[in-house]
């Protein structure tokens, strides 16, 4: 593509599998000065066009190809999508009209005088209008000279519904008072007294099942964008000609200067002109600790001042933020997984043609021995029926609806079916350490005091003259001190210092609490012992605050954030199920091997900055590893997306929530180790219900091309067939936490 080359997103509907992305994709490269790949999972298409070439060009030409395309629209949540709300409605009628049908033809006291024609008229609304998806694909893909699940499954429903109105008109089934007696024989008939319309809906009705829970899994694809977009101010005060005016973030322009309140989100990427204060980056970063900024400092939009007035100048704004181009990294390494496919597609396309060709050549031998056509056809038929992937289209969507139930119960929300087949083969998993390893939070973990000094008063008098400020590492003294010694008392003369720490006068004390600058103004210094305490706590990363009053330094208190008390069980655990741990932090090598010791972690990636989170990941996958990514932040959305395996805390941002494969809700590491237990789980589950399904037609196929295959008897063994898939997938609900427990 030359200089001149435009990109556009298109979002596409019609799809029924990876098939259609490959058809699609070709077509529109076919055009000149074209260069489109098309997202399956996601549903679109990204597309490069030379200049010149319109995008109504490229909308007629996936139209031609049988699929609708549209510019992005506003996002829509699951509930008021069309395409979903047709999908639910389908599935709701079919489930209505079909259950009465399956039960007339398998109780035979339920058969009532003309019960069939009773059964027709129910099931013909299911096999036309709730099946037309099924059918539309069949369609689209003949004329591409394919075959898929769908075409599989149309012709199934489409040959048991005609074959049952060929026996009620021309056969004997359509007789007033006519039986189907239940027994379970093999024997030869020519068919026309054998109806088949519970086939042809129940198929229907299970299939809708599957395809509209697939739907609703793929349409929250698109929430991690959108949690990034909502992240951003909506709105933003801008000073013009010496006044402040309230301005939508949109006219925003770069190298306006704008206002930030205490406790306002800073409207874009910009450069501190005047004030100081401390920016609460964590929705971005994931680091707990403000980062404290003057004049000239770089702020970045969606971060949070925490402190004093603040005037920005804007030097990115729109498409060109940090926020924004973290959105495009999620939304490139989300279609970067394109390519897998479901387990049930991969087997249909050795499935379905060997069926078709089974069914032929029943037809063609009958024929040739002189069975007679009404054999012939009958014969040939019911391996089309029996081969109507019925139980195997239910064994994913129930297997997943389980899992996923248990998991939410447990507090392990799984995305998708995609998901399970990463967790089987994961080798490694990287651990954001904020949030994740450790809580996150500040806390006061040390008092060092002077010699003659007593802790608790120290403690006492510090967190009286902290308690008067909004900042973080203030807010963990003050809980520090509450939960030791209780009430505090009142501060006077309260003053804060930005980015040195406050003063304060308790109890007649004049109290200075914060960094050695703001005690060198008061002609104090640290030596001795606690100097080195000092030293040696910001050398570990933690955040240390010396204490003074009347002329002489009292004592050192150190604030940091603390590791988990269950992520060093939890990460044996991890190495337990054949899994490699990887530290990832942006703190200095002696923190993170500090924290690393402390939880059982042999490999660290420290001083990595948010936008190479993502390089660590391509990194490791360079290597051969399959990675699992754990993180909290929307710093790690990326990342998440990127692995092969994207683990989100609960307890961190919508974006790393959205973005990744599974949630932990509670927010510990025993989650991690509970979701790749259960989604190995269920995968082996549903690996389990597509072998029996597919044992089902394998032995079901051969005595239907010899015209032995009973229809009652072949419709309890479909029967069968789907209830062992749901009992075997209601086994996942007796599914145990591992916390506490030895893992296997």
């Amino acid at each position: 593509m030359s200089g001149g080359a435009v990109t556009y997103d298109l979002e596409i509907e019609g799809m029924t599998c990876a098939s259609c992305a490959s058809r699609i994709e070709k077509r529109l490269n076919r055009m000149e000065g074209v260069a489109a790949t098309v997202n399956y999972a996601t549903e679109k298409a990204h597309v490069q066009v030379e200049s010149g070439i319109a995008v109504d060009d490229l909308i007629s030409e996936v139209v031609r190809t049988g699929y609708a395309a549209a510019l992005p629209r506003e996002a829509e949540s699951a509930e008021v999508d069309p395409s979903y709300r047709r999908l639910r409605l389908r599935l709701l009628v079919a489930a209505v009209l079909a259950i009465p049908v399956i039960a007339l033809a398998m109780a035979e006291p339920l058969q009532f005088p003309g019960w069939q024609w009773a059964s027709l008229i129910l099931a013909t609304p299911v096999v036309t209008w709730a099946a037309w998806p099924f059918h539309r694909a069949a369609f689209l893909n003949a004329r591409h000279r394919a075959v898929t699940m769908d075409t599989l499954i149309s012709v199934g429903v489409g040959a048991a519904y005609l074959w049952s109105l060929y026996a009620l008109f021309f056969g004997t089934a359509g007789m007033w008072g006519m039986t189907h007696p239940f027994r379970f024989t093999i024997e030869r008939g020519d068919g026309l007294g054998s109806i088949y319309l519970e086939v042809a809906a129940g198929v229907t009705m299970f299939l809708l099942l599957g395809r509209f829970l697939e739907q609703r899994s793929k349409r929250r694809a698109g929430a991690a964008l959108r949690a990034l977009g909502e992240l951003g101010a909506k709105d933003v005060s801008v000073l013009r000609d010496g006044r402040e005016e309230r301005v939508p973030l949109e006219r925003l322009q770069v190298g306006d200067v704008f206002v930030v309140r205490p406790g306002e989100k800073i409207a874009t990427d910009g450069i501190v002109r005047e004030g100081s204060s401390a920016v609460d980056a964590s929705m971005l970063t994931g680091e707990s600790i403000p980062v404290e900024v003057r004049p000239g400092d770089s702020v970045t939009g969606a971060t949070v001042n925490v402190g004093g007035r603040l005037l920005v100048s804007a030097t990115r704004v729109g498409a060109d933020t940090q926020l924004a181009r973290m959105a495009r990294l999620v939304e490139e390494a989300q279609s970067g997984k394109a390519e897998a496919q479901r387990l049930a597609d991969r087997l249909s396309a050795v499935f379905v043609p060997i069926v078709f060709a089974i069914s032929a050549v029943t037809l063609v031998v009958w024929l040739l021995i002189g069975g007679g056509a009404a054999a012939a056809f009958t014969a040939a038929v019911a391996v089309l029926i029996i081969a109507c992937p019925c139980a195997l289209g239910l064994a994913t969507p129930m297997a997943l609806l389980v899992g996923t139930g248990r998991g939410a119960q447990l507090g392990v929300l799984i995305k998708g079916p995609e998901v399970l087949e990463s967790t089987r083969r994961v080798d490694t998993i990287v651990l954001d350490k904020t949030g994740t390893v450790t809580t996150g939070r500040m806390t006061l973990v040390e008092v060092i005091v002077a010699d003659g000094e007593d802790a608790t008063e120290v403690l006492r008098h510090a967190a009286a003259v902290e308690e008067a400020s909004e900042h973080p590492i203030a807010q963990a003294i003050v809980r520090g001190a509450t939960e030791r010694i209780g009430d505090l008392p009142a501060v006077h003369d309260f003053r804060s210092i930005a980015g040195r720490g406050v003063t304060g006068v308790v109890e007649s004390h004049a109290v200075i609490a914060g960094r050695p600058s703001l005690l060198e103004d008061w002609a104090l210094s640290l030596d001795g012992m606690l100097a080195t305490a000092f030293d040696s706590a910001e050398a570990d990363a933690r955040t240390a605050v010396a204490v003074a009053w009347d002329g002489r330094v009292r004592g050192v208190l150190v604030v940091a954030d603390q590791v988990k008390p269950t992520s060093a069980d939890a990460i044996a655990a991890l190495r337990t199920l054949g899994l490699r741990p990887v530290l990832l932090t942006g703190d200095n090598e002696r923190a993170a091997r500090s924290i690393a010791d402390a939880v059982g972690i042999d490999e660290v990636r420290a001083g990595v900055l948010p936008e190479g989170k993502v390089d660590v990941v391509t990194a490791l996958q360079a290597r051969g590893a399959v990675v699992a990514m754990v993180g909290d932040g929307v710093n790690d959305a990326a990342a998440l997306a990127q692995s092969d395996l994207g683990i989100a805390m609960g307890t961190g941002t919508d974006a790393a929530i959205e973005a990744s494969d599974l949630t932990l809700v509670r927010g510990d590491l025993w989650g991690a180790v509970d979701s790749i237990r259960l989604a190995r789980r269920t995968l082996g589950t549903i690996r389990g219900n597509l072998f029996w399904a597919l044992a089902y037609n394998v032995a079901a196929i051969p005595l239907a091309a010899l015209g032995l295959l009973n229809p009652m008897l072949a419709g309890a063994a479909m029967a069968f067939s789907s209830v062992f898939v749901v009992l075997n997938s209601l086994r996942l609900r007796r599914f145990r936490s591992a916390a506490g427990e030895t893992v296997r």
